[in-house]
């Protein structure tokens, strides 16, 4: 697993594809939707931020690639929903 080191909370006035936010890649920005990406050899994580109006809806979807991934997902998964 790669060290993702955190959030760093630094202020942007614009966010373009191809861009890194902390650890993610931008993949796609538009403004009601934000796709952002991680992937490594054990899985890919893909969030989507999204808005409808005065709602903000966070979606994440993961593919393993492995036991390793498979493992650690068993802890991490229910643990993001509540962090989320």
């Amino acid at each position: 697993m790669k060290k993702i080191g955190g959030f760093s909370a630094v202020p942007r006035s614009s966010i373009q594809v191809g861009e890194h936010l902390d650890f993610f890649l931008v993949e796609h920005v538009a403004p009601d939707i934000l796709v952002l990406t991680e992937r490594d050899r054990h899985l890919d994580v893909m969030t989507c931020i999204s808005t409808l109006g005065n709602s903000v809806t966070i979606t994440s979807s993961v593919v393993t690639h492995n036991a390793f991934g498979r493992a650690y997902m068993v802890p991490v998964g229910p643990a993001h929903r509540l962090i989320v």
